[in-house]
């Protein structure tokens, strides 16, 4: 399987039937930020196409844009800076601690773990913890107590680790499950680190609920894989797991939570449930995937009118943070700073003083909204847009709020 740039074949059953869903054009990465210098400079674009495979319905992109690129060093998302995720982690330990048999002392694994918050509550019920994240963030974790490995994830560093720590009772990979393009030297990492009798857990944007949402801002360089339930249980068939469990959850705007086992073993009547929806909307046709990509084109063009109706009749515009799924929003509309005048970030965020990636609309410390109190917020974590305006509100913003998807329309 080719490492970086076109694919011609599935990433999970390696047919080569690949068939283009939505076509998003040459994009910057969502955390390429520019300082004012850079703006000058030619900018690291890369194709951004969604494909479905016609065996195993695996939606995907087709091209791979260099991971040095797509994860800088200097990664700046933390993710203890999302209530959500947050929130969901600590009701992932308390469910799978209540759930599965967890040995006092276990080892917990989390693959691609960020600043350590997913680890923190299971080491807050006295177990061992150890993170592997390839970026910087992983300082962070270290100097917060969560014992990190800054590598990437392969079958050297998991043999380091079980030599290192022992087989963990639980491996986790969260978000980051799309991420990873070495997929089968990804899966045999984790038989590696996990015990016979061990789960791996993962959590992923859902498929359904980009489809039942139009969330097209889900699509970025960084998520090469779409999931839904039924393409994950061809890959963990594959590879010698079988899926256990699975749920929807809130997370990310929508998210499916899979757990899996080495070898045969039965699947809950819960995850067979989410299966049979699956099927019964096709959600792996091509049918119902080009309706999603005609009601993306749709969203687009609605969101590019209300825009530019509201700036010809001179409204201030600005956009609240300039977080990834965000910054996909702004390049696959093209919204600049013609259209938004200004993204907000809360104060102390590196991203103030650079500018949006491949818009180049400048970041501000978001005091500058609150002072000049623009008529228009664009919230580009719309999926988190009621928790968001409720807090704007407390802090004294005046004016109306856009919320981009599914449908464009003002909240006042």
């Amino acid at each position: 399987m080719q490492s970086i740039g076109p694919l011609t074949e599935c990433q999970i059953c390696e047919d080569t039937r690949l068939t283009s869903i939505l076509d998003l054009g040459h994009q910057a990465p969502v955390h390429a930020h520019l300082s004012k210098e850079q703006l000058r400079l030619p900018e690291n674009t890369f194709p951004l196409r969604l494909v479905l495979c016609q065996n195993c319905g695996l939606v995907q992109l087709d091209y791979i844009g260099d991971p040095s690129v797509i994860f800088p060093p200097e990664y700046p998302y933390q993710t203890g800076m999302t209530r959500m995720l947050v929130k969901n982690f600590q009701e992932l330990s308390e469910t799978l601690l209540r759930s599965y048999q967890i040995p006092a002392g276990a080892l917990i694994v989390d693959i691609g773990s960020n600043d350590g918050t997913l680890l923190k509550p299971f080491k807050d019920q006295g177990l061992r913890v150890l993170g592997i994240e390839p970026t910087n963030v992983a300082r962070v974790a270290n100097k917060q107590g969560i014992r990190t490995i800054q590598e990437y994830i392969n079958l050297a560093v998991a043999t380091q680790a079980v030599e290192d720590h022992g087989k963990a009772s639980i491996v986790t990979l969260a978000n980051a499950f799309a991420h990873i393009f070495n997929l089968f030297e990804l899966m045999d990492s984790i038989k590696i680190l996990l015990a016979d009798d061990g789960i791996f857990v993962s959590e992923s944007q859902y498929l359904v609920d980009a489809i039942e949402k139009t969330a097209f801002d889900t699509i970025y360089h960084e998520h090469i894989r779409f999931y839904s339930l039924s393409s994950l249980e061809a890959l963990f068939s594959r590879c010698g797991f079988s899926i256990i469990d699975a749920e929807r959850i809130p997370a990310a705007g929508g998210s499916i939570r899979v757990v899996a086992k080495k070898g045969k073993h039965e699947m809950s009547t819960r995850a067979k449930t989410i299966l049979k929806h699956e099927c019964s909307i096709r959600a792996t046709s091509s049918d119902t995937l080009h309706h999603f990509a005609s009601s993306a084109m749709k969203s687009k063009l609605s969101l590019m009118r209300l825009l530019s109706e509201l700036k010809m009749k001179g409204a201030r515009i600005a956009a609240l943070g300039a977080p990834a799924r965000g910054n996909s929003l702004l390049s696959s509309v093209h919204i600049g700073p013609e259209l938004v005048d200004y993204a907000c970030e809360k104060t102390g965020s590196p991203k103030i003083g650079l500018f949006t990636p491949g818009t180049h609309i400048p970041i501000m410390d978001e005091k500058k909204l609150f002072e000049e109190q623009p008529e228009y917020l664009l919230v580009l974590s719309w999926h988190i847009g009621e928790e968001l305006i409720n807090k704007m509100r407390e802090l004294g913003y005046r004016g109306h709020f856009i919320i981009p998807l599914p449908e464009p329309h003002l909240v006042k």
